[in-house]
């Protein structure tokens, strides 16, 4: 009974997350129908400026912090004494749903515009790249192991009473050339856009300071981790563009990311 509630456990969780990460995307590009509970980015305004700003830094904040503290070691230990070790991606997922869910109910529309496109041509092709950037991020997720990273995969050997094992993070396709596609694939979603609000600004520029802080701590744990493998990637690739060079004994070893 136990194997199946964690897996139960684990692909109700993988729902929610995957509906919160494409309920985030019709936000951001203000695609969610109107409804009681959930609003777009550029909706009505009903607060002041400065109250504003400060309710969604809040909220950005709390993204950033349940993000970088369940993505520690040492918080992931206390966890697993509380839930077995098979559902603490779930629970990050479940952790991450709520939060995600919890910035699009309770973000303060600032939606003043700097600039937009008026030509119809231009309007469709800046939303269909920014909408390509979170493809970008699906697709790239899939070359790492999608289940994998969205606790599906570890419910599942779990339930089938096999033994969790990392999978090596092998450089194929984009990985070959960038440390980060995912990132990069947010980049492009969070600030190709085809109206830029003073609110849709402050969300870019909030997110994409925490990208950069946590992909920073990141290749540090990583470096302190894999050591001269590590750095031999580093050297051989971008970070969040392609850098196209030969390809080195070094670069090409298996580096394991989870």
């Amino acid at each position: 009974m136990k194997k199946v509630l964690v897996l139960l456990y684990g692909i109700i969780n993988y729902i929610l997350g995957s509906a919160a990460l494409v309920s985030l995307i019709a936000f951001l590009f203000n695609l969610i129908p109107a409804n009681p509970l959930l609003a777009n980015l550029d909706g009505d305004t009903t607060t002041n400026t400065a109250v504003a700003i400060g309710i969604n830094i809040g909220l950005m904040l709390l993204f950033a912090l349940q993000h970088s503290i369940m993505a520690r070691p040492a918080f992931k230990r206390r966890l697993t004494r509380i839930f077995p070790e098979a559902a603490e991606r779930s629970t990050f997922m479940l952790a991450t749903a709520i939060v995600t869910f919890a910035m699009i109910a309770f973000w303060q529309p600032l939606p003043e515009v700097l600039w937009q496109a008026d030509n119809a041509l231009l309007y469709s092709s800046l939303l269909a790249i920014g909408l390509s950037g979170w493809a970008l991020v699906f697709y790239a997720t899939f070359l790492i192991d999608h289940f994998d990273l969205f606790g599906l995969r570890q419910v599942w050997l779990y339930f089938r009473g096999k033994p969790y094992t990392h999978l090596p993070f092998k450089l194929n396709a984009l990985y070959s050339y960038i440390r980060h596609p995912i990132m990069t694939g947010v980049f492009v979603g969070i600030w190709i856009t085809p109206i830029m609000t003073v609110g849709h600004l402050l969300f870019a520029i909030g997110m994409s300071v925490y990208i950069l802080i946590g992909v920073y701590h990141e290749e540090k744990d990583l470096v302190s981790t894999f050591g001269e493998r590590y750095l031999g990637y580093i050297r051989s690739t971008g970070k969040f563009l392609p850098q196209f060079v030969k390809r080195t004994e070094s670069g090409n070893s298996a580096v394991n990311v989870q």
